[in-house]
């Protein structure tokens, strides 16, 4: 089974998130909104198929993050989320929630080895 297809998101906490974004869009031309960036791609192997991968910062204080100490949440594009997650518990993984489905997709958090928190995500259609 293919697991993770690409990096879905990545996102990390920041004393000041706007002073963070406009620094990043003045130096790197990173055009970050409310809801952060949004960098569409075509697949390699499809090129019919489109995907996206969303940068964002936060403020210091989100609990998004938790139960992880770290100061960044990084966003797997994976498919067939459901049998995945039934691999990843069976593999003794620490699964953090159940999944939840939105129109744009699936997601679920799980934990690494080290305590970071990832995010897992089946994308809807696009």
């Amino acid at each position: 089974m293919k697991k993770v297809t690409g990096i879905g998101g990545v996102f990390f906490k920041c004393k000041d998130p706007e002073k963070v974004k406009e620094w990043y869009h003045t130096h790197l031309g990173i055009d970050a909104g409310k809801w952060g960036a949004n960098f569409e791609w075509r697949d390699a192997e499809d090129p019919s198929k489109k995907g996206s991968t969303a940068w964002n910062t936060f403020t210091e204080k989100v609990k998004m993050f938790e139960p992880s100490a770290k100061e960044f949440m990084i966003n797997y594009r994976v498919e067939n989320i459901s049998a995945l997650v039934e691999q990843l518990k069976a593999e003794g993984v620490t699964v953090l929630d159940d999944i939840v489905t939105y129109p744009y997709g699936k997601f679920v958090h799980i934990m690494d080895v080290e305590g970071n928190k990832i995010q897992l995500w089946e994308p809807g259609e696009e």
